[in-house]
């Protein structure tokens, strides 16, 4: 099973790491095993980077875009959708300051939610800590200068 912790970040620290997503990483993952003040530390950190999620317009979203598909379902803030009869099977939660996605089989169900969520906003940020994956929904483009 993969899991996701989906963080938006504030645009300003997205455009100066770009590039440099795994200091992004080591923080959250560093995070997750701090105990005590290093804990406390580390969670002044992350508030400071990241954007507190527009919880209403997410759900809104997310109703709008997928409430018609075939294995769409969404109970108690929490939305899955199955695929294929049931290769793909993912579900998401959206909290104040992140969003957790669990999929298993192919990666076809997570891909939809993904899918959704970059049309949203452009700075999503995804971190699969216990399979060491991270990368945004939406890349950011590097400025050319001529």
């Amino acid at each position: 099973m993969r899991k996701y912790q989906l963080y938006l970040i504030k645009d300003e620290f997205a455009a100066h790491y770009f590039g440099r997503e795994r200091m992004f990483f080591e923080l959250f993952k560093e995070h997750e095993k701090a105990e005590g003040e290093l804990k406390f530390i580390t969670k002044k950190q992350i508030s400071y980077i990241t954007k507190t999620l527009e919880v209403l317009k997410l759900h809104q979203l997310l109703q709008k875009q997928l409430g018609k598909n075939k294995g769409f379902r969404a109970e108690h803030g929490t939305y899955s959708i199955e695929l294929s009869g049931k290769l793909s099977v993912s579900s998401l939660k959206v909290y104040q300051d992140l969003i957790t996605v669990e999929a298993s089989g192919s990666y076809e169900a997570e891909t939809v939610f993904f899918e959704v969520l970059r049309k949203c906003e452009s700075s999503f940020l995804a971190l699969d800590i216990d399979h060491q994956r991270f990368g945004w929904l939406r890349p950011i483009k590097e400025r050319k200068y001529v």
